[in-house]
């Protein structure tokens, strides 16, 4: 890759997993700009073409779906990842749709992301079987999820997830939000 090619663009709204993937990146040779959000990112596009883009799906109050359009408008070759905690098949089908290359689950590492920069098509391979997923693990993205909706309000969060206040500060105990 040619150093133009190795540009990449980071869209994450949570400012220390951003420079933790900056700093990894940065040790494998990319030359990477950062953005909080999409009204940076516009900023950042006006100075800066990057091949390579990772985007969180969501960034505050907006939704990434909206920067990976941009994005491949901007350059449909640009190679698009995107990032969540809430994975969904509807948001992983829109995103792919949008332009996006990849979409991958948080916690994925800089390996994992590159190798999605690396996967141009699909793997007709790739195995079938049924992803299980544990009551308690449910249970856990139910919480944080409204614990981010909630601004990590645990009275707001309690009352909208039907639960003692002092119960779910038990929960966020024992498993420490990150």
């Amino acid at each position: 890759m040619t150093d133009d090619a190795r540009r990449l663009l980071i869209v994450e709204d949570d400012a220390s997993f951003s420079a933790t993937l900056k700093r990894s990146f940065e040790r494998r040779g990319y030359v990477v700009v950062s953005a909080n959000g999409p009204e940076a990112m516009a900023e950042v596009l006006k100075t800066h073409r990057p091949g390579y883009a990772v985007v969180d799906l969501k960034l505050g109050g907006a939704s990434g779906l909206s920067c990976v359009e941009t994005l491949h408008a901007f350059d449909p070759q640009m190679d698009i990842v995107v990032l969540t905690g809430f994975a969904s098949i509807a948001t992983a089908v829109e995103a792919i749709k949008l332009g996006a290359r990849h979409y991958l689950a948080k916690p994925a590492g800089t390996d994992d992301i590159e190798a999605a920069f690396g996967r141009a098509g699909g793997d007709a391979e790739t195995p079938l079987g049924a992803r299980p997923t544990s009551i308690k693990t449910l249970e856990w993205e139910r919480i944080h999820e409204t614990l981010v909706e909630t601004d990590f309000n645990i009275s707001e969060a309690a009352r909208r997830l039907g639960m003692h206040r002092r119960t779910l500060a038990r929960k966020l105990e024992k498993r420490r939000v990150t």
